[in-house]
């Protein structure tokens, strides 16, 4: 409880610390964003002077046209290097703002994204009479964004051939529990179409089983079954821990906007979506937790194995929402325990945070 206090206390001064002590992400970015219009428009102030001085130069035949045309293509060249080389300072600047964001030392906003995702591309043309100058052009959104993702609610096992095992469960229905965290890439699959998207990444789960009926997990040679423990306990939980690989087919139906500049940028996460797909890795620790009493003693008994556990584990999963919260469902297609006669699965059902 005491960690847990001081984790709240650490989350809320960061929070106060960010409304009031500093500047937010959107100020600092538009700072930026000023910074970068400023650049590019002294450039283009200045070649657009110096083609005008080659042009007189032309005009009173000290040079001929090819000469001027050189010296315009060198002129052009030469802002395009300062364009480049002043602009990556200050994109340098912006990638660690949006570190910093990433990192949470800024409140989000719906309208970061749109500063955070551009970058400045340098062009420039050239006819047969002037110099046209060169032109800013922003990208519309990066194709590949990323998430932190954080997911709960409740666990338990289906019995093959036991069409009534979750209404006459071994398990606690609410004691019975899911915990996963991690991180995703989301790739936006069609250039021009903000529906499909394939969403890959690395989690950690957590799967927790609190058997009914004063009972734990026994080891019997290659067979784990429940068996009633001789004295009363306080608590007993089964945990297997897990590193997987998440890969979900995406459909957002986030509809794309189209900028002043007439850019087309796509956004995600601000409409409704569906997931479906699965997931494969490797189950790392089982634990098994035991608390009860014995002449007054309170007694912890941490138990650390195999347990006949299924070391591969791979399943389906699927998620459906709105915005960054939706329902989400998984289902291991392994058994739990790979060589008890009786097959037993694990499902969950919660809630899943997909926060940008």
């Amino acid at each position: 409880m005491q960690k847990i206090i001081f984790y709240v206390a650490a989350l809320l001064c960061t929070f106060l610390t960010q409304i009031y002590g500093q500047e937010t992400f959107e100020q600092q970015a538009k700072v930026i964003a000023n910074s970068i219009t400023s650049i590019t428009t002294e450039e283009k102030t200045a070649l657009k002077a110096e083609v005008e001085e080659i042009n007189k130069l032309l005009e009173s035949g000290t040079i001929t046209a090819t000469q001027a045309d050189e010296k315009k293509l060198k002129a052009a060249e030469e802002r395009a290097r300062n364009i480049e080389r002043r602009i990556a300072a200050e994109q340098a600047k912006l990638d660690d703002l949006v570190k910093d964001q990433v990192d949470g030392k800024f409140l989000s906003s719906t309208d970061s994204s749109s500063v955070n995702n551009k970058k400045v591309i340098i062009q420039w043309d050239l006819d047969d009479d002037d110099f046209k100058g060169w032109k800013c052009k922003s990208k519309s959104e990066r194709r590949t964004t990323s998430q932190f993702v954080f997911a709960f609610g409740l666990n338990n096992l289906i019995t093959d051939g036991d069409s009534n095992s979750l209404e006459n469960s071994d398990f606690k229905t609410w004691g019975s529990n899911f915990f996963e965290w991690g991180f995703t890439f989301n790739t936006r699959i069609l250039k021009e179409n903000n529906l499909l998207h394939i969403k890959y990444g690395l989690s950690l789960m957590y799967n927790n089983l609190r058997p009914t009926d004063n009972r734990y997990f026994v080891k019997d040679g290659d067979v784990t079954e429940l068996q009633t423990f001789d004295r009363d306990l306080n608590e007993n939980k089964f945990r297997n821990s897990m590193v997987v690989l998440p890969v979900h087919l995406e459909f957002d139906f986030t509809p794309k906007t189209v900028g002043d500049d007439g850019v087309s940028k796509f956004r995600t996460h601000k409409s409704v979506r569906l997931g479906v797909g699965g997931f494969g890795g490797l189950n790392y620790q089982s634990t098994q937790k035991l608390r009860y009493e014995e002449d007054d003693i309170r007694i912890k008994n941490k138990q650390k194995g195999d347990f006949n556990v299924s070391t591969f584990v791979y399943g389906l999963s699927g998620y459906l929402g709105y915005g960054s919260t939706s329902l989400y469902v998984k289902y291991n297609l392994n058994s739990l325990f790979k060589d008890n006669p009786i097959d037993q699965n694990n499902i969950s059902l919660g809630l899943r945070f997909d926060l940008n």
